[in-house]
């Protein structure tokens, strides 16, 4: 795929996809942008643990289907999507074994603060009760952006980029949950692309 290029009046952009170089700048652009569009610091201090948990599967197990936005060489925004739902699904199974034994590794240690405790007591109690019924199979897809970039063309492309290479891939659907304390000028463009 040919990267798309876009220039505004602030920046120069591409929309391009995935490399394994990109690996380490998204999984920071993850942790800072991964609670509410803000740093994931104010609830959780483990970064290493919290991007395992969002990226690792994509850039692992399903690089192909992640692209990035880049300003100037730097990259700014990233998409990741699932085509695989049941190899995610064994995936998320499989990676539960690890990630509690961090977790447990780190509380024991003392590497954890009161912060960290409630953020993880949440994810075992409510958090994956809250989360809302998927669509099965479909594909999914995953983005986050620095916050001067979300408002530019960078995320539209992405989204775009995303639609035609799964149509191409034979994907019937995707689906995506979004939240945010900011205006609903993200919900519009999800409309203006053809969400329900």
């Amino acid at each position: 795929m040919k990267p798309l290029e876009r220039k505004t009046a602030k920046a120069e952009f591409i929309t391009r996809p995935y490399r394994p170089s990109d690996r380490g700048a998204i999984r920071d652009l993850c942790c800072e942008t991964g609670f509410l569009g803000e740093p994931i610091d104010s609830v959780f201090s483990d970064h290493k643990l919290f991007a395992d948990y969002l990226t690792s599967y994509y850039t692992d197990w399903e690089p192909e289907s992640t692209w990035v936005g880049e300003v100037d060489g730097e990259i700014v925004g990233y998409l990741t999507a699932c085509t695989h739902w049941n190899l995610n699904r064994f995936w998320s199974i499989a990676i539960l074994p690890k990630l509690l034994a961090r977790v447990l590794m780190q509380l024991l240690r003392g590497n954890y603060d009161a912060r960290d405790k409630k953020f993880i007591r949440w994810i075992l109690v409510h958090g994956w009760r809250e989360l809302p019924l998927t669509p099965k199979r479909s594909a999914h897809f995953h983005f986050n952006a620095r916050k001067e970039h979300r408002r530019m063309n960078m995320m539209r492309d992405l989204i775009v980029t995303m639609f035609e290479e799964l149509k191409q891939a034979g994907v019937p659907r995707v689906y995506g949950q979004m939240a945010t304390f900011e205006t609903k000028r993200s919900d519009r463009l999800f409309e203006y692309l053809g969400w329900k």
